[in-house]
């Protein structure tokens, strides 16, 4: 269960894409900015059918 996200960096404010597994539950993992490479945290809350992405600055 692959869902393709669009983001906005929290440090340099540009647009990605990022494949979520939705398969796996909840996740909370780090993922480096394809733009600025700055360590983004993505907080994953998923049952499986409904979920939500919350991304926000590591240092936060």
């Amino acid at each position: 269960m692959l869902e393709t996200q669009q983001y906005q960096c929290p440090y340099c404010g540009e647009l990605a894409e990022v494949v979520l597994d939705l398969s796996g539950g909840d996740q909370t993992y780090i993922e480096d900015c394809p733009v600025c490479c700055r360590p983004i945290l993505f907080d994953l809350r998923s049952d499986g059918v409904d979920w939500s992405l919350d991304v926000r600055r590591e240092d936060d």
